[in-house]
């Protein structure tokens, strides 16, 4: 069985690559930031770092969410391919430092008129609506949240991992490991719950236009980056099949990653047209400002776009069951998806600093690529550590004669 995986040449070139047109995307974004006295331009620059930022620190800690929610249900079929999650949940700290450094630098932004036009509830003294909220939206508990939810999220990635590499080490059939592992999935949804769906969105995203607020906006958040997070592991998965590994991985199991893929498209879709009805048919104007800036303004191409990416496609391209056991179908619905809800996300965010001056150019391809570049490069070296098949684990025979 070939159960190591050696990073190819091409990959490794591929990701290096995308790292330096990231870098050299990133060294324009600061170039224009120092000599454009804009303000749009200097929110761009901010608005676009949060933004990828963001968007990767999500769907990468899916990869942790989803090895403790199948731990606690004692789920087999992901143990075939369980060193994907473990290996993408592994890295979330990289995005997390990443992120950490832009949100506070952010935090320090101001325009000429010595306002932080990207989070308005840093400056804005004497507005009624932001200081009745100070006591939540402040400097102080943002950084608090965001320190303990970073670190909180990678150690539970990193601990996830070292959990299932020491079960290789243990006794054959020893369950001390399991059952620890067991308790601590349990825990980490604890986390999990009070932070990615409910306070780290409010801050790091709702926030960006503090007038407003929604209470499904953290699930909202949370069903964009699951089924983000599931199409990157579906990526990873048919790579790793393609490259001759994970012989244990049947069309069973990419079915089943397919369903999630099809079932959260659906559940985002929900949550969308939840928080937007509910707030088109009480037409009140503290409310609709929101989704009338994105629909009825310059966004709309993007506002329309979104729905047909993110439900349109799917549940016409993957309803049916063989769509979802087809190699070049979900590699190109996952890339879709992907792509998609990070449209959602740039405009969750980008509205409220640049109003219309929107782009998506150079400098917001470039970062894009310089995220993915890492993505690459960090999680096929941490796959590249450790066997694919994780031996000695007791779910390993069941997931080999798992049926969808």
């Amino acid at each position: 069985m070939n159960d190591r995986f050696v990073v190819p040449a091409r990959l490794k070139t591929t990701s290096m690559l995308l790292i330096a047109i990231g870098i050299l995307a990133l060294i324009g974004g600061i170039a224009s930031l120092l000599t454009s006295h804009v303000d749009t331009d200097r929110a761009r620059f901010w608005s676009v770092l949060l933004h990828d930022s963001v968007f990767f620190l999500l769907i990468t800690t899916v990869s942790v969410f989803i090895q403790a929610a199948v731990s606690l249900a004692q789920g087999a079929w992901i143990v075939a391919f369980r060193r994907v999650p473990e290996a993408i949940g592994a890295n979330v700290w990289v995005f997390g430092i990443i992120a950490l450094l832009v949100l506070f630098s952010i935090l320090g932004f101001r325009d000429h008129t010595g306002h932080n036009t990207i989070f308005p509830w840093v400056t804005n003294k004497g507005d009624k609506i932001l200081e009745g909220k100070e006591a939540f939206l402040n400097p102080t508990m943002f950084i608090i949240f965001s320190l303990v939810a970073v670190g909180l999220w990678s150690f539970f990635g990193m601990k996830f991992r070292n959990m299932s590499l020491a079960q290789e080490k243990a006794p054959k059939n020893e369950t001390k490991i399991y059952w620890k592992l067991f308790r601590l999935s349990g825990l980490f949804l604890l986390v999990y719950a009070l932070t990615q769906m409910s306070t780290i969105p409010w801050l790091w995203v709702m926030s960006i236009q503090a007038h407003w607020f929604s209470t499904l906006f953290s699930w909202y958040t949370f069903a964009s980056a699951f089924v983000s997070g599931m199409s990157l592991i579906m990526l990873w998965v048919i790579y790793l099949k393609n490259q001759g590994n994970l012989e244990l991985v049947t069309k069973e199991h990419m079915h089943d990653i397919g369903k999630f893929m099809f079932a959260f498209s659906i559940f985002w879709t929900y949550l969308w047209f939840s928080q937007y009805m509910l707030i088109w048919y009480a037409n009140v104007p503290e409310e609709t400002f929101y989704f009338k800036q994105r629909q009825q303004g310059p966004y709309s191409i993007i506002f329309y776009a979104n729905f047909i990416i993110n439900f349109v496609m799917p549940i016409l391209i993957l309803m049916a069951r063989p769509s979802k056991r087809n190699y070049f179908t979900v590699t190109f619905m996952a890339m879709v998806i992907i792509f998609g809800h990070w449209l959602d996300y740039y405009q969750m965010i980008m509205p409220g600093p640049l109003g219309t001056e929107w782009h998506i150019n150079w400098y917001e391809i470039g970062i894009f690529m310089g995220f993915a570049g890492i993505l690459i490069f960090t999680v096929s070296r941490t796959l590249a550590k450790s066997s694919l098949v994780p031996h000695n684990n007791l779910l390993l025979k069941e997931t080999a004669v798992h049926i969808a």
